[in-house]
């Protein structure tokens, strides 16, 4: 990432001139501070078509609306159905360390329209990734459907991960989306976008 702050011409009128190097060295310092210092330009970073706003009205199909921001307090369904609102509840379930859950989620969602020639290989990612009992990304299910699930996927299809896939959907529902609603990172998203809107 330093190299993008130096051009071709630069390099070489650089080296040498410590005294360059250290200014350049404040400023990529500086630009370090003020990344992600604010919560503004962190959800830029996460969302990056918010950035300009909703000025124009032929790019209004590619940007994130107040609108649409608002549709996702409606239902976690209608959140998970936004691509922009996956980032964003991504990047707050990552603040609360449980981001296996949409992760999970996201991978079932895959499976289910994967050809069944490879449904095996994919089976097998998704149980020892999420299910398995030393599974790295480790999601939130009791012993009897970790199990029953391991059986399934054993013998896949595309239904395999139906269960486990419910059951977490329903304990992000219950438990990190009303957090989610509720968080600085959607409130401020949201009061931004109304503001770029109202202006």
């Amino acid at each position: 990432m330093p190299g993008f702050f130096f051009s071709h011409n630069n390099m070489t009128e650089l080296n040498g001139q410590e005294d360059c190097k250290l200014v350049e060295g404040k400023v990529h310092k500086k630009k370090q501070k003020a990344f992600g210092a604010d919560l503004k330009s962190y959800l830029k970073c996460m969302v990056p078509h918010i950035e300009s706003g909703t000025k124009t009205s032929n790019s209004r199909n590619v940007m994130l609306s107040a609108e649409e921001v608002i549709q996702w307090s409606q239902s976690l369904e209608k959140l998970l159905a936004s691509q922009s609102g996956q980032g964003v509840f991504r990047e707050f379930l990552k603040s609360e360390f449980s981001e296996e859950n949409i992760e999970f989620w996201l991978a079932c969602e895959d499976y289910k329209k994967t050809k069944s020639d490879h449904l095996h290989g994919k089976a097998e990612r998704i149980y020892e990734e999420f299910v398995q009992s030393d599974a790295i990304k480790q999601i939130n299910i009791d012993y009897q459907m970790r199990e029953a699930t391991a059986k399934k996927a054993q013998e896949p299809t595309h239904t395999s991960f139906d269960e486990a896939q419910k059951t977490v959907y329903i304990l992000m529902e219950r438990d990190s989306y009303p957090r989610f609603l509720k968080s600085k990172s959607y409130l401020n998203l949201l009061n931004q976008l109304q503001i770029n809107t109202s202006k």
